[in-house]
């Protein structure tokens, strides 16, 4: 998108919200809880984002994505901090690219208490690969139709000229 002086940006405190402060490994512990509670919220973002295809107009669903995830935090903090920073450490001292492999024990701990006090079931293998359709309570916003003129003149068709030099096409012998 080309930003021009003419181009209307959101203000400050439009685009003010309290931002996750977490670092990479507890990210990637918590990535399919969020994934999974946050998804409704994700799709209507992305959908909002591609169908206007202007990320201005799509501030109040980012927001939404946001608070969810930051919900499913302060839910983990609540109620699983112990197995939950029991799993981080695991991913993050096992190997050097946090091999999720090396930690199902801590993994399945923090899995059934999740499941118990936040209700949030740990998705299959695959599961955000799958084809899903988003039913959406918006209305899919009407772009206007731009007709470009045509650049190129139209082919004149008709008898040519002879040509001056003979033939158009050469033949070897």
């Amino acid at each position: 998108m080309v930003i021009t002086k003419d181009t209307a940006l959101p203000s400050e405190e439009e685009l003010n919200v309290q931002e996750i402060n977490v670092s990479w490994p507890v990210l990637q512990a918590a990535s399919v809880y969020i994934g999974k509670k946050c998804e409704w919220h994700n799709n209507e973002f992305m959908l909002c984002r591609q169908e206007t295809e202007d990320p201005r107009k799509c501030v109040n669903e980012g927001k939404k994505v946001t608070a969810c995830a930051l919900e499913v935090f302060q839910g983990i903090k609540k109620h699983c901090m112990e197995d939950f920073n029991q799993y981080v450490s695991c991913l993050e001292q096992s190997s050097g690219t946090m091999e999720l492999s090396l930690c199902r024990n801590t993994q399945a701990a923090v899995d059934s208490c999740i499941l118990k006090n936040l209700n949030i079931e740990r998705p299959p293998f695959g599961y955000f690969c799958e084809a899903k359709v988003h039913d959406s309570p918006r209305s899919k916003p009407v772009k206007p139709k731009v007709e470009y003129p045509d650049a190129t003149p139209p082919i004149v068709k008709g008898p040519y000229p002879e040509a001056k030099y003979g033939s158009r096409s050469w033949w070897s012998t």
